[in-house]
C-alpha cells in the first residue's frame, strides 16, 4: 500500500475517503487495486477502511470502523444510536451491526445503502470520539432502548455505568425526551430499575436479567469472606445467600498464565464450597436457553434448602 495513504488512514481511525486518497495522489484505479488486494475495504461509496484493521475487528468494532469511514464523507453529520455506542467502545446486544445511524439535515428518517439518516435536533449536543462526532452515551442508550428494546439498552447501560461514562440521571433525562407513549415510558422505567453498574460483562448482565425475570433475588459482584472476616473472593452474582453464579464468557485458560488462572479459580471455588456455597457456572451456550439457566439455579437453591445451607466441598 502507498505509505502516505496508510499513515494518513491510520491517524484517522483506519479510515480514508476517495477525496482524501486523491489528495495523496492515489487515484480511483489505485483504490480499486487496493480493494482487490484486500488492503482496503469499501464500506460505502467513497468510504474505505484499512483491510488490516477490518480483518482484526469484531462485529462491533467493524460497526465503529464503518461509522468513522462514513462520517469522514459526510461533513457535519453526527453518529447516533448503536453507531455512537460502537464509536465509544461500549458493548452491543440485539441490534443491527451493519447499518450506520447518523443525525443530519433531513426532514424524516431515510434508509439507503447501509446508512440511516435521522433529523438532527436544533442545538443537539454531541461529543467527539476518535476525532468524529457522535451523540453522548446517555442519548445513544436512550435511542437504542426506545427503538430496539430493553435488552438492547440494558447491555450498554450497565457497561457505561460501570465505566462511569454516564450517570443514571443523564440517561433518565434522555429517556424522558423520547418516551412518548405509555409503552415506551414503561420500558424507560424498567431499564432504570434493572440497570446495574456493578456488572462487569455482557454475559453477567444477561444472566442477571434472566434470573431477575424469574423472580430470583440477585446481587452483582458480591464480596465473600470467611467467618474470620478474611476475603475469599468476589463473585459475579449471588442468588439468595448461598448460590454463586459465575459467567464464563471467553477462553481464558490457554497457556501457562491460563493454567495458573485455572488453578486459582479452582482454589477459590473450593474455598467457597467449604463455606457452604454452591457454584453454578454459565456460558454463552447456556444463555441461548435462559430457562435452563434459571432451572439450574432453582435446583441449587432447592438443594441448599434441603441441607439447611450446608453443602460438602466435593
Amino acid at each position: 500500500m502507498d505509505r502516505r495513504l496508510h499513515t494518513f488512514a491510520s491517524a484517522r481511525g483506519s479510515v480514508v475517503t476517495s477525496a482524501q486518497a486523491g489528495a495523496l495522489d492515489v487515484d480511483e484505479s489505485a483504490l480499486r487495486r487496493l480493494r482487490r488486494a484486500g488492503e482496503l475495504v469499501r464500506v460505502r461509496r467513497d468510504a474505505y477502511v484499512l483491510g488490516e484493521a477490518w480483518a482484526a475487528a469484531t462485529p462491533e468494532q467493524r460497526l465503529a470502523l464503518r461509522t468513522r469511514a462514513i462520517l469522514a464523507t459526510r461533513g457535519a453529520d453526527v453518529a447516533s444510536h448503536q453507531a455512537a455506542l460502537a464509536m465509544q467502545g461500549l458493548p452491543l446486544y440485539g441490534v443491527d451491526l451493519v447499518t450506520v445511524d447518523v443525525l443530519t439535515r433531513t426532514r424524516r428518517v431515510r434508509l439507503a445503502a447501509g446508512l440511516r439518516t435521522h433529523p438532527s435536533r436544533p442545538g443537539g449536543e454531541h461529543v467527539v470520539a476518535d476525532g468524529y462526532r457522535c451523540v453522548p452515551v446517555a442519548v445513544a442508550i436512550a435511542q437504542v432502548t426506545m427503538r430496539d428494546g430493553l435488552m438492547a439498552g440494558l447491555v450498554p447501560l450497565d457497561a457505561a455505568l460501570h465505566r462511569h461514562r454516564c450517570s443514571p440521571g443523564e440517561v433518565r433525562s434522555a429517556l424522558d425526551e423520547r418516551a412518548t407513549t405509555a409503552r415506551l415510558r414503561a420500558r424507560r422505567d424498567a431499564l432504570l430499575r434493572l440497570a446495574d453498574g456493578a456488572s462487569e460483562s455482557v454475559g453477567e448482565t444477561l444472566t442477571r436479567l434472566a434470573l431477575v425475570d424469574a423472580g430470583l433475588p440477585v446481587r452483582s459482584q458480591v464480596e465473600v469472606r470467611d467467618p474470620a472476616g478474611r476475603f475469599v473472593g468476589r463473585v459475579d452474582l449471588l442468588v439468595g445467600d448461598r448460590v454463586v453464579v459465575e459467567f464464563d464468557g471467553a477462553v481464558k485458560y490457554a497457556g501457562a498464565e491460563g493454567r495458573e488462572a485455572l488453578v486459582r479459580e479452582k482454589r477459590r471455588e473450593d474455598a467457597l464450597r467449604a463455606l457452604g456455597y454452591l457454584v453454578v457456572r454459565v456460558t454463552w451456550a447456556d444463555l441461548e436457553r435462559p430457562g435452563a439457566v434459571v432451572a439450574l439455579v432453582r435446583r441449587a437453591l432447592t438443594g441448599l434448602s434441603a441441607t439447611d445451607g450446608r453443602l460438602s466441598a466435593s
